[in-house]
């Protein structure tokens, strides 16, 4: 009996976070189920589970946002019970969230001054920036403006921020969404060189073959309980996807395609920033053809969203620049090309894609109800919208108490399968959609990219934008890349090699000649 005490406590000496039992219900829904795992210093643990299993509830806890309901928390030897994020930085706990939250109209040091406690004179704070990003080789100079920076720059801000903490334990919620392959090399770098400082890193991700790269040891949660551990390196992507759903993993599968008539077309489009922080879209061309997925790359910032308001009828352009089946649709706002048949899924989730505080059933009508007749005359027709919400949850597996649920209350991934699938189920005749699958898991993600490819088969043109370079090979019949608002001319994606599709990312508008 002694013996096995000491050898109790020699473990929760050894372990820098141990996480016992922990466990958060809300109304309809038990979030975490008596969920226990422990972090040892040094080590890269991965959280890994489907979207709605749990773990931004859980990292929430940690990082004193949450309080549980039940369970406890020990870090460094010591009870954890963090009542506020101030708490959990000043025992030594950062955190990099998946969507930033900068300042664009503030420097870089402006910005992390605004999230310490006590923030040096700007001079010794600028000093400070400069010499944590060279050691960790993220360059930032402290002088810039956020809205100059680069997705990943941004990121480099937070991470930074974080750094200045001096954490022991550092979370990283899907830190590579917005990275370049480049990008997240040179994250990887700085990991590892955190790893060796003796600091641990608990890494939250969908991408799983970076799970198997970077990770000593995966925490794996479904439905909010925790149903594995397991060493990464030692199982397969395909494997680890397995566990988090519970069953076989569906694999896309891409039907052969005929050619067809084209569908939507843009010709010679010029279109000044509208922000200040915007980009300009320069000389851009494209066709798209029925049954054609037209997939478009790019580092975030270079006019995606630009191109998507664009197409959508979110800004109206010059006539002759925009056409739907031939006919003219660049001066008609969004409701008349929906009615045409043209839908669109943009990238900003929350506020853009879908209203926050409405329900999923008041979030369907707002963009089916010309198509789906949800409403006559003025009169919403409220059992027909609310059967079309369920049918959206239904067929995309979206995990929501009901339809009467606010899109707020989802988490992002299951909000992202009700924005695509509300949109898919339309069957529009041409669909742009920009970051079909950011922030969802492998299982979803395949459900979602079969569903285009399905949409596709039956005839409609599809626009793909993404940063997601595997899924555009995966489900593209064509490939561009945007750069600084220039479209590079559309090539065959079958075949492409990184190499190439690095140098159209990089802008080159030729790849015979970039050759």
């Amino acid at each position: 009996m002694s013996d096995k005490s000491d050898a109790q406590k020699l473990g929760a000496a050894e372990d820098l976070l141990r996480i016992e039992g922990l466990t958060k219900a809300y109304p309809g829904v038990v979030a975490n189920d008596d969920v226990s795992f422990t972090i040892k210093p040094g080590e890269v643990h991965a959280l890994l589970g489907e979207n709605g299993a749990g773990k931004s509830t859980l990292v929430k806890m940690i990082y004193g946002l949450v309080k549980p309901d039940a369970g406890t928390m020990t870090f460094k030897g010591a009870r954890f019970a963090p009542p506020e994020p101030r708490a959990a930085r000043a025992s030594g706990v950062a955190m990099v969230f998946q969507h930033f939250s900068l300042f664009e109209a503030l420097s870089v040091a402006e910005n992390i001054a605004l999230g310490m406690e006590d923030p040096p004179k700007m001079r010794d704070l600028a000093a400070r920036i400069r010499e944590v990003s060279q050691t960790y080789g993220l360059p930032l100079d402290p002088d810039q403006m956020v809205g100059d920076l680069s997705a990943g720059e941004r990121q480099r801000v937070e991470i930074i921020r974080c750094l200045l903490q001096n954490p022991k334990l550092l979370i990283m919620d899907e830190p590579t969404s917005v990275l370049t392959p480049q990008e997240v090399s040179i994250l990887f770098q700085t990991l590892e060189k955190l790893r060796g400082e003796g600091r641990s890193i608990l890494y939250i991700s969908h991408k799983l073959e970076e799970i198997r790269a970077l990770c000593d040891t995966a925490t794996i949660l479904r439905l909010g309980k925790k149903v594995a551990t397991c060493n990464p390196r030692m199982e397969t992507a395909r494997a680890m996807a397995e566990m988090m759903v519970g069953q076989t993993l569906h694999v896309p599968q891409k039907a052969p395609r005929v050619a067809q008539d084209v569908v939507l077309e843009i010709d010679g489009l010029d279109l000044p920033a509208r922000a200040a922080f915007g980009t300009s879209l320069k000389q851009i061309s494209l066709s798209v053809q029925r049954g054609e997925i037209l997939g478009i790359g790019g580092v975030a910032g270079n006019g995606q969203d630009e191109l998507t308001a664009v197409i959508a009828g979110e800004v109206l352009v010059a006539p002759g620049k925009v056409r739907l089946a031939g006919s003219d649709i660049g001066h008609k706002g969004p409701i008349f090309r929906r009615e045409l048949g043209l839908l669109s899924a943009p990238e900003e989730r929350l506020g853009h894609a879908a209203a926050p505080d409405m329900s999923l059933t008041e979030n369907g009508l707002l963009s089916a109800s010309a198509r789906e007749a949800l409403e006559s005359r003025g009169m919403i027709n409220w059992s027909a919208s609310r059967a079309f919400a369920r049918k959206v949850i239904e067929a995309f597996d979206v995990r929501t108490p009901s339809e009467a649920t606010a899109a707020r209350a989802l988490s992002g991934g299951n909000l992202q399968k009700f924005v695509i699938g509300r949109e898919i189920i339309q069957k529009p005749d041409v669909l742009v959609v920009n970051q079909p699958t950011w922030g969802v898991d492998a299982s979803a993600a395949a459900a979602i990219r079969q569903a285009l490819l399905d949409l596709a088969a039956q005839g409609a043109g599809i626009v793909v934008i993404s940063q997601d370079l595997d899924e555009l090979m995966e489900i593209s019949d064509r490939f561009a890349a945007l750069n600084e608002g220039r479209l590079t001319a559309p090539v065959p994606a079958a075949g492409l090699t990184v190499d190439e599709i690095g140098l159209m990312m990089g802008g080159a508008h030729d790849l015979e000649a970039a050759e």
